[in-house]
């Protein structure tokens, strides 16, 4: 009596080849959903950037911390969220998460440069960035950024967002949120802020350590300046 040989099966594990990436990629999106529906309600008490900080900082001094404390949206300067979005995203209050013109404008620009130098990112991708990413630079990183982005804006409000972004962004070396900010570098509270002062933590944001270390270049200057008379224009949500 014959018996039918069976070989090794290769189909059977093949298809584990392609699902296998496929699942831990819709496992990870899921992840960053769950936790953008809790933020929405919680405020999150860290962030991976202040993380990767806090470890940084650690390694020079185990007992260093991070200078934070969180306020709500009413207890923070509205010429600082005027500010802000005068500076980093004009177009907050009507985009859905990503401003594709100055995405677009980024993108030749780092084609030129033949390198990512930036980003053209708006609030919501940078918090998308600042909860759950790293600061490294590529068009990988960007585009899992724009999906939290659009997370973000389906599930949080406007006023929400900009909220959340304003008490985790980093304005300077292990400084993060607006009321540290305005303490460390002003001793008021970001209720008190100034226009002027509004202006200058603003402009610091894209390089927030470097402006911590170097305070009164021309540039900042200027750019503080143009943004003092931006800020009137600045929709708020």
């Amino acid at each position: 009596m014959s018996k039918t040989h069976k070989g090794p099966a290769p189909r059977r594990w093949l298809k584990w080849i392609f699902l296998g990436p496929l699942l831990l990629v819709l496992a990870i999106q899921l992840y960053f959903f769950v936790m953008v529906c809790w933020y929405a309600v919680f405020n999150p008490s860290s962030t991976s950037f202040m993380r990767q900080q806090l470890s940084a900082l650690q390694e020079k001094n185990p007992n260093a911390k991070l200078k934070h404390q969180w306020v709500s949206y009413e207890r923070i300067s509205t010429s600082l969220k005027r500010a802000v979005v005068a500076s980093e995203d004009a177009n907050f209050a009507d985009h859905d998460g990503v401003d594709w013109e100055a995405l677009e404008r980024a993108y030749e620009r780092n084609n030129r440069r033949a390198k990512v130098v930036g980003g053209g990112s708006t609030i919501t991708q940078q918090l998308a960035k600042n909860l759950f990413l790293s600061g490294s630079r590529s068009y990988l990183r960007k585009a899992q950024e724009m999906v939290i982005a659009f997370m973000l804006e389906t599930v949080m409000s406007k006023k929400r967002i900009l909220e959340v972004y304003l008490n985790v962004v980093e304005f300077g070396r292990g400084v993060f949120g607006a009321e540290a900010a305005a303490r460390y570098y002003y001793k008021t509270s970001a209720a008190g802020l100034s226009s002027a002062q509004a202006a200058r933590l603003a402009v610091m944001l894209p390089n927030p350590r470097y402006y911590d270390r170097h305070r009164s270049t021309g540039y900042l200057v200027r750019r503080t300046n143009a943004i003092q008379r931006q800020m009137r224009f600045a929709e708020l949500p």
